[in-house]
């Protein structure tokens, strides 16, 4: 039987309120239009279906209050408008650091940081179900679904702009924790090949490193230390790792695994990038996921000024696969 389809409703135009002020417009959107697949909100920016003042824009322009934002008629099916209208499931995460302006959390791996590309909520979303009270919380900045580790997110408006002006900047240390294949080599510090985005015949997306000539290529630098080395374990069928200490400079999709896989020293357990026969035999050996963790955070308080530094030790299963390991 075919799907019933809602009726579409006509186009309306949202006056955008001093809350959301300073937001991206693809994230403002995505909040007005419950239940719309991401990438259908991405396509009708590009078509120019939403309109700010009665002019097109980009997904990064930021909304400011009074604005008045066109959005265009929208056709949602029922499951579609059924699933928009149930709230995610409330749930709370292991708070690092917290006051009045920031939130800092553990997020466990396999929790995407908000839904959307096929992912109906994340963490975002958990946590606003979890706090009914709070009257402003947002994502400061993004974690890949597989990654865990620390996330950080603003409570107030201006701490969040405050934030995102750090993160743009360059002015925060992100530093995460990845089990490299294979042993690092000592001369190997700084990884600075372009990234560029692509998509799959099946929409999934992908990165991938460029010459430094190429016109879409993105500047992306990446500092490694080694923090110690393992054995091959012969009889698993398992070689020597290298547990790295990785700093990004730049901030793009699926960079510490990009550019570690083309230096030939993939991480542990990445799906999209990683060894997939030695992947089979990691999970065998009690790995099931990926070996990378958002481990240290430092950035500058929005309102004290005073420099803040958090660490998150590695969660327990990947802290007991390591322990399994034979120091080399």
């Amino acid at each position: 039987m075919p799907e019933i389809k809602a009726a579409a409703p006509a186009a309306r135009q949202v006056e955008v309120d001093e809350e959301s002020s300073g937001q991206r417009l693809d994230n403002f959107l995505l909040k007005q239009l419950k239940g719309v697949p991401k990438t259908h909100v991405y396509r009708i920016i590009r078509s120019g279906e939403v309109r700010i003042n009665k002019g097109r824009v980009a997904a990064d322009t930021r909304v400011q209050a009074g604005d008045l934002v066109r959005l265009p008629p929208l056709r949602l099916s029922e499951r579609a408008a059924d699933k928009a209208e149930s709230p995610a499931p409330a749930r709370d995460f292991p708070v690092l650091f917290e006051d009045e302006q920031v939130l800092a959390i553990s997020k466990p791996a396999g929790v995407a940081v908000h839904g959307g590309s096929g992912v109906s909520f994340g963490v975002i979303e958990q946590l606003r179900q979890a706090r009914p009270q709070a009257r402003f919380l947002e994502l400061v900045h993004r974690l890949d679904r597989e990654t865990s580790g620390i996330l950080l997110l603003a409570k107030k408006r201006s701490a969040l702009v405050h934030l995102q002006d750090q993160f743009r900047d360059r002015e925060t240390g992100k530093t995460y924790l990845a089990l490299a294949i294979g042993e690092w080599p000592a001369r190997l510090k700084v990884l600075d090949a372009p990234l560029h985005k692509y998509l799959l015949p099946d929409g999934e997306r992908r990165v991938k490193v460029v010459d430094k000539d190429h016109p879409e290529g993105m500047r992306s630098v990446t500092l490694v230390r080694q923090r110690s080395r393992t054995a091959p374990v012969t009889l698993a069928g398992l070689p020597g790792f290298s547990l790295l200490e990785v700093s990004i400079k730049t901030g793009r999709t699926h960079q510490i695994r990009v550019h570690l896989a083309s230096s030939g020293h993939a991480i542990a357990g990445d799906d999209k990038y990683g060894d997939f026969d030695l992947n089979r035999r990691l999970l065998k050996q009690g790995l099931k996921r990926m070996f990378l963790h958002a481990w240290r955070l430092q950035f500058t308080h929005p309102v004290s000024g005073e420099r803040v530094e958090l660490e998150d030790a590695l969660p327990p299963e990947l802290q007991q696969f390591l322990d399994r390991l034979t120091p080399a």
